[in-house]
């Protein structure tokens, strides 16, 4: 099953989305900014089927 270049570099943007997603939720927890942490964990939430999404489609695409 080969993957693309393109299917690899969404999957680590994802990746990379999620963890600032998660490092921003973090911080303004501790800085008690509650509205805000919880937009960026619903958005940490999302990431999380677009990755889905995105390595069904290349492992389709693969075979």
């Amino acid at each position: 099953m080969k993957r693309s270049y393109r299917g690899v570099l969404l999957l680590c943007l994802v990746l990379f989305l999620n963890l600032l997603f998660t490092q921003y939720t973090v911080n303004l927890f501790f800085a008690q900014r509650y509205e805000l942490t919880i937009v960026l964990a619903a958005a940490n939430l999302l990431t999380f089927p677009l990755a889905w999404f995105i390595y069904r489609k290349e492992k389709r695409a693969g075979q």
